[in-house]
C-alpha cells in the first residue's frame, strides 16, 4: 500500500512558475515509477509526464515539454513536478500516482496506475 500526499498548488497569473511535491508513504518508493496526471472541470484526467523508478526515463506529453520537469528523490520518497511558463490552460487539478509496472505501455494512461493522491488545485490567471 502506498499513500501519496500532494502539495504545491495555488494561484499563479501566466508566465510564472509553480513546484508540485508529491511524498509517498513506505520504504517501498523506489519500487514505483510515478506519474503525473490533471484535470480540469467537467473534462477527462490526462496524462501530463512520468517517470521511471530510478528517474532516468521520463515521458511528458507535448503541451507541457520545455516547460515542465519531473523529477524525483528516492531517499525523501518524493516526485516533483516543476512547471515553468505556466498558462491559463494549465489550469486543473494535478494528481500524482503511482504504479508498480516496469513497463511504459500504460504510462500514459490512468488505468497503468495502482495508487493516486488526492490532488492539489492548480490556476493560472491571464
Amino acid at each position: 500500500q502506498v499513500q501519496l500526499v500532494e502539495s504545491g498548488g495555488g494561484l499563479v497569473q501566466a508566465g510564472g512558475s509553480l513546484r508540485l511535491s508529491c511524498a509517498a508513504s513506505g520504504r517501498t518508493f523506489s519500487s514505483y515509477a510515478m506519474g503525473w496526471f490533471r484535470q480540469a472541470p467537467g473534462k477527462e484526467r490526462k496524462f501530463v509526464t512520468a517517470i521511471s523508478r530510478s528517474g532516468g526515463i521520463t515521458d511528458y506529453v507535448d503541451s507541457v515539454k520545455g516547460r515542465f520537469t519531473i523529477s524525483r528523490d528516492n531517499a525523501k520518497n518524493t516526485v516533483y513536478l516543476q512547471m515553468n511558463s505556466l498558462k491559463p490552460e494549465d489550469t486543473a487539478v494535478y494528481y500524482c500516482a503511482a504504479r508498480g509496472s516496469s513497463g511504459w505501455t500504460r504510462a500514459r494512461f490512468p488505468s497503468g496506475y495502482d495508487y493516486w493522491g488526492q490532488g492539489t488545485q492548480v490556476t493560472v490567471s491571464s
